[in-house]
């Protein structure tokens, strides 16, 4: 699948349009409309969540997020989905704030933990508590890792998960594979027991492959462009 800007805007344009239907009618042609429409929802000031991590596991982080997100309904999902997901990452160990703050979601080793969707004044004493996760440090290279999400289902599928490091830094990596994972669940395209084979590349370049998913940004290295900074293929059946 050769992603050209032209597939990458019209990719954001069709997230733009599932999460924000009133928008549904604007042109969004261009990359500065597209842009437009996220600073948009960003000084709409909509819900926030919060994922605080005592430490980035990539197997335990990709399974928790999906099952943070898997555990969530109704309308404040939907508004958190009209301000594109946004999350808050904070430094800071879950086992510590136990009691204190109402979690959604707590990984299964406590390296990290989830507050459900909520105003941003809501965040208010959690995010002076605790400091911004920097992550500075390049994404570390890794082997595939084979993820299997939590709970079953009768039909599970296995997806490959294509992570850039190009320029990546951690805090990076945990922006653009939080909103891709959680509207891949929001979406239906990763169910419980669904299995992710997770795969690094530079970039998604040349890869024979078809994606349901993406995540895309604007370049760093490219004036009015956009990249995509991971993906989820097509479905094959596990078995």
């Amino acid at each position: 699948m050769t992603l050209t800007q032209e597939v990458l805007r019209d990719r954001v344009a069709d997230r733009i349009r599932v999460s924000r239907p009133d928008c549904s009618g604007r042109d969004l042609s261009t990359y500065a409309r597209l842009l437009s429409v996220q600073r948009e929802a960003d000084e709409d000031g909509g819900p926030v969540a919060v994922s605080v991590l005592a430490r980035f596991d990539p197997v335990s982080w990709i399974r928790g997020t999906c099952a943070f997100a898997m555990g969530l309904a109704g309308e404040p999902v939907a508004a958190w989905r009209r301000s594109f997901t946004r999350t808050i990452f904070l430094a800071g160990n879950p086992a510590n704030l136990a009691g204190r703050f109402d979690f959604a979601h707590v990984a299964e080793d406590g390296s990290a933990a989830w507050t459900a969707p909520a105003a941003q004044a809501a965040t208010d004493t959690l995010r002076r508590l605790l400091k911004i996760f920097e992550g500075t440090a390049e994404l570390p290279t890794r082997d595939e890792l084979l993820v299997r999400l939590p709970g079953r289902n009768a039909d599970p599928v296995r997806r490959t998960l294509y992570l850039t490091t190009a320029g990546m830094t951690v805090a990076g990596c945990l922006v653009h594979l939080n909103h891709l994972l959680v509207e891949a669940v929001l979406d239906g395209l990763l169910r419980p027991g669904d299995e992710l084979l997770v795969r690094q590349v530079p970039r998604l370049v040349g890869i024979g492959e078809r994606f349901d998913a993406l995540r895309i940004g604007p370049d760093p290295a490219g004036i009015d462009r956009l990249r995509a900074f991971g993906g989820l293929t097509e479905e094959v059946r596990c078995g």
